[in-house]
């Protein structure tokens, strides 16, 4: 189904909402995707926005989002909400309460948000909400590695460049330095993601983005 809309008229405009639990989950999800449809799309509008974030992890969140969109031609929204890490949802209906405000304030083409199937009880939550706010609207999950292991099998794929790919770990590494002490916060781990989904794809430059497509209306 992307690539149905990877094939619109770039001189139109493509409104694109990115939504995370946590200052870094848009970056590892779908960062790269992010900065190709920028690149595709000259009047790009983004609307980006963690649920998750407060003190230091703001600031991170900020300088990413920041990075990400330095080259977006249209609009630009970063909103960091401050919900308490790890304990979605029992603030489900505050949480909640700001996915109507988004509704209310942005008109999506495409959303991105996190599986359904996430291991972690704020990925899905987020999720959740999603699809029950926006009903009419292309809604693709991205998926975060995590020691859980909750990698599964997904059906939509966007090739990346080397070039897209490498931006995308930089950022990363460069943004959020709270998480550098973690085991799993590698270059080694993102780019492998990238890679086993690219060759899933048979993408031209090895790398790819994975999502799931779960519910498509085809015209």
């Amino acid at each position: 189904m992307l690539s149905f809309l990877l094939d619109r008229d770039p001189a139109k405009e493509l409104n694109l909402l990115c939504l995370g639990a946590h200052s870094d989950d848009i970056e590892m999800g779908c960062g790269g995707t992010v900065l190709s449809l920028a690149g595709r799309f000259p009047k790009l509008n983004v609307t980006w926005v963690v649920f998750s974030g407060d003190g230091g992890r703001e600031k991170e969140a900020r300088q990413s989002a920041d990075m990400f969109l330095k080259n977006v031609g249209g609009r630009r929204e970063v909103i960091i909400r401050s919900f308490r890490d790890g304990y979605f949802p029992y603030p489900g209906d505050q949480v909640k309460d700001s996915f109507e405000e988004l509704k209310s304030s942005s008109a999506p083409d495409v959303i991105l948000t996190h599986c359904c199937n996430d291991a972690h009880q704020d990925h899905r939550l987020i999720c959740e909400l999603t699809w029950n706010t926006w009903r009419d609207h292309l809604i693709l999950e991205y998926e975060v590695p995590k020691w859980d292991g909750d990698l599964g099998q997904p059906n939509c794929y966007l090739p990346l460049t080397k070039e897209l790919a490498e931006k995308k770990v930089d950022y990363i590494m460069k943004c959020f330095g709270s998480q550098r002490n973690r085991h799993w916060f590698t270059e080694e781990l993102f780019f492998s993601m990238m890679r086993i989904r690219g060759m899933e794809a048979r993408a031209p430059e090895s790398y790819a983005e994975a999502f799931y497509a779960r519910k498509l209306t085809l015209y």
